[in-house]
Order: structure tokens, then sequence, then C-alpha cells
């Protein structure tokens, strides 16, 4: 399978992602992505990125090479580099899929993302701390 670009706290959003999102097209891609993430019988290599990845293509807050969301580039950045740090990845580097996975699951907690993604516009619709709670659970979300 082929390498998946993927920025930082989308290692996150994948687990509670739900169908939500900015636009019909961003939320096909990132339901695309998200497939393959959830799909267990896979793996593949992932490049984890602080900035724009595959899903960022389909959103209508991205610019040429950079986010236009209501919070700034800025504030995207940094929810990508906390993500990053707080897993002990480094940006630019490839990783399988499987090891992503298993260092979310043991990493990160409900609570964490209070800090990881504080003041992100999703957080208060708590479905992400429910994918993180259910990846600790070994509960892997098969629809959204």
């Amino acid at each position: 399978m082929k390498k998946k670009i993927l920025r930082g706290h989308h290692l996150l959003c994948v687990h509670g992602f739900k169908g939500m999102g900015y636009s019909s097209d961003f939320v096909e891609k990132m339901s695309e992505i998200v497939e393959e993430i959830r799909d267990q019988t896979i793996d593949f290599p992932i490049q984890v990125v602080v900035g724009l990845d595959e899903t960022c293509s389909f959103c209508p807050n991205k610019k040429e090479d950079y986010c236009n969301s209501p919070k700034s580039n800025s504030f995207v950045i940094n929810l990508d580099e906390k993500v990053v740090r707080h897993l002990g990845l480094k940006a630019g580097e490839e990783y399988k899929k499987s090891e992503l996975v298993s260092l979310v699951a043991q990493k990160v907690k409900p609570e964490d993302l209070d800090h990881l993604c504080e003041d992100c516009s999703w957080l208060s619709y708590g479905v992400c701390k429910e994918g993180i709670a259910n990846l600790k659970k070994g509960i892997i979300l098969e629809n959204y």
C-alpha cells in the first residue's frame, strides 16, 4: 500500500472521526483515510508532518502552502507539534501505521486532549475523547 502523509494532530482525529468536517470533499477524503487507519488487516507507512497533509488538500481553509483556518496556520501547526512531541515522534519521519496506532493507544489518554487539542473547535463535540477512550479499550469503530 502507498505511503500516506498525515499531520501530527490528525493522528488523534482519526480515532474519533464520525463524518463531520469542513466540507463534503474533506469529509470524503478523511473518511477514506480513517477507514484505512481503522482497518486492522492492512499496514502501511505514514509520514508524520507538521503542516499540510493529504486531507488538507480537500479542506476549504487550505491556501497554497498553509492553513487559513479561522484560528490561523500557527494554531494548527502548534497542534501538530504538541502531538508529535507527546508521542515522541520526529516530524518528517515515516512510521508504520500499526506503530502509530499503538503509540496513540499507549501514550494518549482522553483527558490529554484538553492540552494537546486546546481550543480546537472539534474538541467540544466529545467524539475525539470518545475515540481515544475506545482505542485504549481495543474498540475500533467500523462506521462513522
